[in-house]
């Protein structure tokens, strides 16, 4: 496993990280406890030492998990975890003020709410699990942010940029008041290299990736008749035509890439950190399978020059989370 700096923070962090949103559950269907914890277990034998949680996933259940095992670390981790909206609404809505979703009292209590699933005394980087730049000089968030790194409860502080919208906190970078942002960043949505990744660079913030793989489109593993459970998130994400669209997509992603000797998974998470202003990309994970093939990916590296520039024309405008 490889390591980069996350941005200022000094934190030097496993270029893969662990995407913890799975295994609390809930969305994600098909999982069990003791799978998660071995998969969590086989990730830190093999390098990772960066976790991606938040309160909201599994209404801490992720949390408890990665809280039961980072005690039998023997290297140093690092944990990111993410304050959810009051609301409850994913994306940030526009029009929605800042006291109905991070309220000052609120970001106190859910952060200590998270040290308590964690079981730690400090978190190492708190994160809003939404944002919307209408809230830029608003005190609530800056405040209780400042007041948590004060008090020592966290050491670092960022955002989860809203769905495909990378720009949006490019005047949040330009303040200085945050650590690190994390934004989708994939073969499809390559849209955070045009201003965020060299606004991020100039500014020495760090970036997190995520969604490296579209929800299972970019592992090729999605067909017209793939049937996911009502329950499940992806029944939405892949809801009408869409899995229709992917399939299309994938198919002419696969016949440009036929001549290389690696998967489309493979593929997919080597584009993600082929950009140095990425510190950690974050796929999901939920078995050891899944981590001992992520992991072997830090080993290759980045793509040729060839690949990135075959991989441009496969840039896809779509936001299926809507």
């Amino acid at each position: 496993m490889k390591y980069r700096t996350l941005g200022r923070t000094g934190f030097e962090i496993s270029e893969i990280g662990f995407g913890a949103w799975g295994i609390g559950g809930t969305q994600w269907l098909g999982g069990n406890d003791d799978e998660s914890l071995r998969a969590l277990r086989r990730a830190m034998e093999l390098g990772f030492n960066f976790i991606d949680t938040a309160l909201a996933y599994g209404d801490g259940h992720s949390e408890k998990l990665v809280g039961k095992i980072i005690r039998d670390a023997t290297h140093r981790m690092y944990i990111a975890t993410k304050v959810p909206p009051k609301n409850r609404l994913w994306p940030a809505r526009p029009g929605i003020g800042i006291e109905n979703v991070f309220p000052y009292d609120y970001i106190l209590r859910s952060t200590e709410t998270s040290l308590r699933n964690l079981k730690v005394d400090t978190i190492d980087l708190q994160q809003l699990h939404v944002w919307n730049p209408d809230w830029l000089y608003r005190e609530e968030w800056r405040r209780a942010f400042e007041e948590l790194k004060t008090a020592g409860k966290v050491r670092a502080v960022g955002v989860s940029i809203n769905d495909h919208q990378p720009d949006s906190a490019l005047e949040l970078i330009r303040t200085g008041l945050v650590d690190a942002v994390q934004v989708i960043y994939n073969i499809f949505d390559q849209t955070p290299q045009q201003h965020l990744f060299p606004l991020a660079k100039e500014k020495n913030v760090g970036v997190l990736a995520r969604v490296p793989f579209d929800e299972g489109s970019l592992t090729g593993s999605i067909t017209e008749e793939t049937v996911f459970d009502p329950q499940e998130f992806r029944a939405f994400y892949f809801r009408g035509d869409r899995k229709k669209q992917v399939v299309e997509h994938v198919a002419a992603l696969q016949k440009d890439l036929a001549a290389k000797n690696a998967s489309l998974a493979e593929i997919a998470l080597r584009f993600t950190i082929s950009d140095s202003a990425v510190s950690s990309v974050i796929p999901g994970m939920r078995t050891v399978r899944n981590v001992e093939r992520n992991a072997a990916v830090s080993e290759k590296g980045p793509l040729d020059a060839a690949t990135l520039q075959l991989l441009k024309r496969h840039a896809w405008s779509k936001n299926f989370y809507a």
